[in-house]
């Protein structure tokens, strides 16, 4: 099973949360999965965005002004929709690509629009076909940071145990992967690093190392789809996606449905609480994290 990995929001700007999400998918259906988006992308746009420099980024598709141009007028005709959006498609990259700036018509605009939409709304549903597993950690912008960064953050570990149990779920022989939108080289020998100590040292680590490779992969997510989906995830999570009163932060409400989508898909199970336990506890793939120190420093801080 692989696990692709993506972060909105660390960047402190203007999304509401830090989001890691991830998407699981297994190998089998990986190149199906791969297969059927970029059919869709011929239906709703006629053209391979890659071809043209586009991602399949949240930040991207999915800005509020995509949102306005699709409201301009009525729903367009499929066919027609499709034509117009590769026209305003094409018109962008070759501007992108040094040639003169393009005049785009009304109805290009409102065609690109209402075919994003309705293409992420297919994305996510080819996902839900293909049997994805969505995971979200949720962390509060203000939540109290460990004073020794070369541990892994708590985040990670709660989404990496959602991670062990789904792997736990399915069978007793499924091995997990993890794979990580490719960072700065520095960037990505400190994350192996922080694997490394987590999965090495710590007693929670080594019990999951038995079912998580320790050493993760990382790719470009520009050429890696699964990871542009897990972009997806993070991007709409971030906006409209709360699941309990302390998570206040304002929501874009045009956002919902998609959320709805991702939340369909999320990890639940239950486990008990001490080995050979009658009581269950839920386990859910999305999940709130407001501080990120180990316990021994809350556990001092409280003192």
């Amino acid at each position: 099973m692989l696990l692709f990995l993506d972060e909105s929001g660390h960047d402190h700007a203007a999304a509401p949360y830090e989001v890691l999400a991830g998407v699981t998918i297994s190998e089998v259906n990986l190149w199906p999965l791969i297969q059927a988006i970029r059919g869709a992308e011929i239906e709703f746009f006629g053209v391979y965005m890659r071809k043209l420099g586009v991602e399949l980024k949240g930040k991207k598709l999915l800005k509020r002004k995509t949102f306005r141009l699709a409201a301009q007028t009525t729903p367009i005709e499929p066919d027609t929709r499709r034509d117009l959006a590769r026209s305003f498609l094409e018109k962008g990259h070759r501007e992108l690509q040094g040639g003169a700036s393009e005049v785009r018509k009304s109805e290009e605009f409102a065609a690109y629009g209402q075919a994003v939409l309705s293409f992420v709304q297919r994305v996510f549903g080819l996902m839900a076909q293909y049997r994805v597993k969505t995971f979200a950690a949720m962390v509060s912008k203000h939540a109290a940071r460990a004073s020794d960064d070369s541990m892994l953050r708590r985040d990670y570990a709660f989404l990496l145990q959602r991670f062990f149990y789904y792997l736990e779920d399915i069978s007793d022989q499924e091995m997990g992967l993890i794979v990580f939108d490719e960072l700065e080289k520095a960037q990505c020998g400190s994350r192996i690093q922080q694997l490394e100590r987590y999965f090495l040292e710590t007693s929670k680590g080594y019990e999951r190392s038995a079912r998580i490779v320790p050493e993760p992969f990382f790719v470009h997510s520009d050429l890696t789809t699964a990871v542009q989906l897990a972009d997806l995830i993070a991007y709409c999570a971030n906006w409209a996606i709360r699941i309990n009163s302390r998570m206040s932060e304002p929501t874009r409400t045009e956002l919902e449905p998609f959320a709805q989508q991702i939340q369909g898909m999320s990890y639940y199970g239950r486990r008990p609480d001490r080995p050979g336990g009658s009581v269950f506890w839920p386990q859910y793939g999305i999940f709130y994290v407001d501080d990120l120190r180990p316990r021994k420093e809350r556990h001092d801080s409280s003192r």
